[in-house]
């Protein structure tokens, strides 16, 4: 639980998904299906700018009537965005996706984007993290560890 963000994300890769502000409501989901994820990291000039998530589509696009083929991104996408640094702990992470009710975060070092931790990432970590564990009791238990 006192894995830094940073090792999670070695782990998951190098790949950041994101879109320029400029594009349409259709064109970011458009990307975010080719890509099977469920939020964009929008940016305006190479900076972070706002996040988009399905939520978004959900909430300010189809619950408004809004039509994506004519509007933005920008004009939908959250903007007060929570970041959080890739020095936090996976428990940190933790108690900011339940306080906050979020499911994405922005992962920051140095004030630089440097990648996007999901709840779908620390549940997973978790599960590898408690099924490891059980190996290694059994393991043991089994007479396996030497002393």
């Amino acid at each position: 639980m006192n894995t830094p963000l940073s090792a999670l994300l070695e782990r998951k890769g190098p790949a950041l998904h994101t879109v320029p502000s400029t594009l349409t409501i259709a064109e970011t989901v458009a990307e975010m299906n080719r890509h099977r994820i469920g939020c964009m990291l929008v940016l305006e000039g190479g900076e972070l700018a706002g996040i988009f998530t399905e939520r978004d589509v959900l909430r300010r696009v189809v619950g408004a009537g809004l039509d994506p083929k004519i509007m933005r991104v920008a004009d939908v996408m959250s903007k007060d965005i929570i970041t959080v640094s890739d020095e936090a702990t996976v428990e940190e992470t933790m108690v900011m996706f339940a306080e906050k009710r979020c499911r994405h975060l922005p992962v920051v070092h140095d004030g630089r984007l440097r990648g996007l931790i999901s709840i779908g990432d620390i549940s997973r970590w978790m599960a590898e993290t408690h099924r490891n564990e059980a190996e290694h009791l059994k393991s043991y238990i089994a007479g396996g560890f030497s002393a």
